[in-house]
Order: C-alpha cells, then structure tokens, then sequence
C-alpha cells in the first residue's frame, strides 16, 4: 500500500530543522530562534516515556513542526518486527501528527542482539527484497508515508562503491516509498570507498526524496572517516548538499548534531550557512 507525501503535506515542514536533543533543549526551547523551521526526534524517546522529555516535546509543539526519525525499527532484520511497539509507535505518531516518518535501510542486530548501531546490508536482489517488504510491513502498522535513509559503512559491500545508489532505489521502487537522503552519509562512503557522491545523487530519482540530513564526520589519522554527528559540517558537505538540492529541489534540511553538541550560537551559524545553500536553491527551482 503506498503512502506518498502530497505536495501540501510537504510544504507544512520547510527550510531548516535540527534535532530536538536533550543537551541543547533547554536553551533552544527559551530562545526559539526564528531561522530554526522545525524539528525532528526521536520516538524511542517519548513512546510511553513521560517526564522531561514529554515536557520538552510539549513546548515544541507549541510552535515547530515536528518530523519523527526511527533508530531501532531498521529495515534489514529478518527477525519480526515487534507488534506491540509498532502499535505504540503508531499511536504515538498520530498524537502528535507528523507529516511523514523515517527509519534507516540497515541491520541493528541478529536473533536476540540488538548492537545498538546501524550496521549495512548487502547490496544484492535478496536483500532489496527483504528490506522492501519490511518497509511496507511497518508502512503500512504506522498507517504513514515512510522513508527510508541511506546509511554510511566501513567494509567494502561489493567492487563499485555506486552499487549502494542502485540498491536504494531498487528498494524504493520496490515498495514505492519516500527517501530521506543522508548527503553526508554518502560523502562519507565515497571518500572511503573512492567513488563519486555526485554520481551516486545524479541516481537518486529526485521526486522520492522528501527529506535531507547533513552532518559533520571525524577524519582519521589513516584517512578513514567515521559518521560521528559529533564534528561542523565541513565545507565539501556543503558543496555537496547545494549539488543535491540543486537536482532534487529545496526539500527541508536537517542538521544533525548528537555527540560533542557545542553551544547553540555554534549550531545556528550552521544553520545560517545551510539557509544560504538552501534558498539558492530555492530561487534556481524557480528560474527553471
């Protein structure tokens, strides 16, 4: 059963986001600043949860759009699914009415071990299959537009490293679903396995993307670099989401920062660096 996301729908969540984490919540709830448009959480945090987080989701509503971003349902398990937390997770969903939500196209464990992390799947025919009929399994248990994100990696899943482009829209065509691009994920991939992000986006069919993250990541010292969230965005991310929002339109942006979380002055000169990126984009969709 498809759930594609209306273009009214769309334009309810806009511009810039950024993540609604414990540590910078409080100030970000006193300060509301203007050029933040909206946020997105987490449901592992709130479903069936009260106290302080329930209080901080609660005055955020007050005056952002909320999305929602899912760590523990991904979408390459074999295992079931757990049926109790998806119906939890559906009424949660509802509650606070979203526009859409999201989950990652990895592993999070085997059998009865979750390993907390976000592990990759191999880019084969099987495993589209699988990770297609997951997807419109809890589609269709949240009764909501679902999309998927591409996850980063750190062992060769096959010899071209583009493979991973075609693996995610053969599962996006498979269950007709929406995509949440990680533009920072794929530089990440791409730098670590030698081939082209831009080439990997120009594979991307741009009317799937509903959503964009952009993060920053640590480089080693042997030259490897690790999906963090912990770092600034550096420049050639930049460069790289302005390419992918000049493809694919000015779909709202999300910046994500979960580890070494600097102060918030810090995050909103990111945010106004992102705004830039963005509303050129915005005016090329329009000269067009």
């Amino acid at each position: 059963m498809s759930r594609k996301i209306s273009t009214e729908v769309k334009s309810s969540v806009e511009g810039i986001g950024l993540g609604l984490r414990y540590d910078l919540a409080t100030e970000l709830l006193e300060r509301r600043p203007e050029t933040v448009s909206w946020l997105e959480i987490h449901p592992e945090n709130y479903v069936n949860r009260g106290g302080r987080y329930q209080q901080m989701l609660d005055l955020a509503r007050r005056d952002w759009p909320i999305v929602t971003h899912g760590l523990s349902t991904c979408l390459g398990a074999l295992e079931p699914f757990d049926g109790r937390y998806l119906r939890e997770l559906r009424s949660f969903l509802s509650d606070i009415e979203i526009p859409w939500h999201s989950e990652h196209l990895c592993l999070g464990g085997v059998q009865d071990r979750f390993f907390h992390d976000l592990l990759p799947l191999p880019f084969t025919d099987e495993a589209a299959r699988i990770a297609s009929q997951r997807l419109i399994e809890v589609r269709d248990a949240i009764d909501l537009p679902l999309a998927l994100e591409n996850a980063s990696y750190y062992a060769p899943q096959c010899d071209d490293g583009l493979a991973e482009a075609d693996f995610v829209v053969e599962v996006l065509e498979r269950a007709d679903a929406n995509l949440l691009l990680d533009v920072n994920n794929i530089y990440v991939n791409g730098r670590n396995f030698d081939f082209d992000p831009k080439a990997y986006i120009d594979k991307i069919p741009p009317d799937r993307v509903v959503q964009v993250h952009v993060a920053g990541h640590f480089l080693r010292d042997d030259g490897l670099r690790i999906d963090t969230h912990g770092e600034p965005v550096p420049n050639e991310v930049y460069e790289l989401l302005d390419y992918a929002l000049r493809k694919i339109g000015p779909v709202p942006v999300l910046l994500e920062r979960d580890n070494n979380v600097p102060p918030l002055d810090e995050l909103l000169a990111e945010v106004d660096e992102l705004w830039t990126i963005y509303q050129s984009a915005t005016e090329a969709e329009h000269a067009r």
